[in-house]
């Protein structure tokens, strides 16, 4: 098929090609700066460090830790679909390879995502051979996708997120969104909104799909160690604080000052890199803590376990009586409240939602979260703890966002190239 390639886009495609070279200089900056794995990095050059399972190839794209989870609940409807099929998750942020190494679903492979040079891409392309390309939220990038396009792979567009701002960052650029968003067979978008602003940019055939985050999978966790540890906890009325940013750990801090030792706070920073700052904080308010990387398991007398590790939130979810999620008590705009909702976990949050309004007003609705001040943390712990009802009704929401997701897998199967 031949698609429309106007000025600005053929004036991006030769841009990559002269910027290509200093592409590689920056990763090897970036390398020295330790913001990139090593043993890895090869793979933003296009190098691959697995091989290509047999058989036909889903590759999925999402930024970030965020968007490659809310992809689990599609991962899983195209895994139970075809179970000969296999799937490779593309994502740039370094954190999300440290999370996705205890979620990667069955017949899944993580790789980094290429940088947008021609002949990076052509060599993962090459290695890769994917039947299918299904990119996610914000991340497009215009190379490849013309680079997928002409080697006839077929592409779609899912859980595609556009605010009035991002929106308007596009439209300076909205020759170059036309051309590329011609080439997606489909595209589907979170909400009415996204898709209004999709449209305006040339997309033609928009379908709103809602978001994948309620239809959110578990995160995984030993079970053995999750027993071990709700034998060790035994007693204590545990709640976690999750992803948090500086604003939620003053809240909580304070909070666990006010419950007192019967209490424990697990605290997981979004940036675990900060829990030195974090310790000082809990020094100043004379609280006990044991960070988790120090091994060991908190005893009486340790009021708050610094969880300064990735990849656990799904064993303190399971210890957890109460959630709180971070983000949401300064201006960050919030986490995903569905992955503690899937494990029957009730949630408190903040007002600063934004970038999960619509998840947010449905759970607050539903009574399986609860909208509070920073001030009236510990008094909402005390209220909500033992609710029963939180899990049913969670479960329930969670079971018809799936039932949902259907549709758009078995039109996402329908793409797939015919077998070579």
């Amino acid at each position: 098929m031949t698609y429309r390639t106007g000025f600005w886009l053929r004036v991006y495609l030769i841009v990559r090609h002269l910027f290509q070279p200093l592409m590689g200089l920056v990763l090897k900056r970036r390398l020295r700066q330790g913001r990139e794995d090593p043993e890895r990095m090869g793979e933003k050059l296009g190098l691959a460090t697995a091989a290509r399972p047999t058989g036909r190839l889903i590759w999925l794209h999402a930024v970030g830790v965020g968007e490659v989870l809310a992809l689990r609940p599609l991962i899983m409807q195209l895994l139970a679909a075809d179970p000969e099929v296999n799937l490779l998750i593309t994502s740039t942020a370094r954190s999300s390879a440290r999370v996705l190494q205890g979620n990667l679903p069955p017949r899944t492979q993580h790789q980094f995502l290429p940088l947008d040079g021609p002949k990076f891409v052509r060599r993962f392309l090459a290695h890769w051979r994917p039947d299918l390309a299904i990119w996610s939220e914000q991340d497009l990038w215009p190379g490849a996708i013309c680079d997928c396009a002409a080697a006839g792979i077929p592409l779609a567009y899912v859980n595609a997120r556009m605010g009035p701002e991002s929106y308007r960052r596009r439209a300076r650029f909205s020759g170059v969104y036309r051309d590329i968003l011609a080439r997606f067979s489909l595209i589907a978008a979170q909400d009415e909104g996204t898709a209004a602003h999709l449209r305006a940019l040339g997309a033609v055939d928009v379908r709103v799909t809602g978001s994948l985050k309620p239809a959110a999978e578990p995160l995984a966790a030993d079970a053995g160690q999750v027993a071990v540890l709700r034998a060790a906890l035994a007693g204590r009325r545990v709640w976690v604080a999750a992803s948090t940013h500086a604003a939620d750990e003053a809240a909580v801090i304070a909070a666990q000052v006010a419950l007192g030792a019967e209490w424990l706070l697990i605290l997981t920073p979004r940036v675990p890199d900060r829990a030195l700052d974090i310790c000082e904080a809990l020094d100043v308010a004379g609280l006990a803590w044991l960070r988790r990387t120090a091994g060991g398991v908190p005893g009486p007398r340790v009021s708050v376990w610094l969880a300064d590790s990735f990849g656990e939130l799904g064993l303190w979810y399971r210890l957890a009586k109460v959630a709180v999620m971070g983000g949401t008590f300064g201006s960050i705009g919030g986490h995903n409240p569905w992955e503690p909702l899937c494990l029957g976990v009730p949630v408190l949050h903040g007002g600063s939602v934004h970038n999960f309004a619509a998840d947010y007003a449905q759970v607050d609705a539903a009574g399986v979260a609860r909208l509070l001040e920073a001030e009236d943390v510990a008094e909402a712990l005390k209220a909500v703890v033992g609710d029963a009802d939180t899990a049913p009704r969670a479960a329930a929401m969670i079971e018809s966002a799936r039932a949902a997701l259907l549709p758009l897998a078995q039109d996402l199967r329908a793409l797939l190239r015919l077998p070579r």
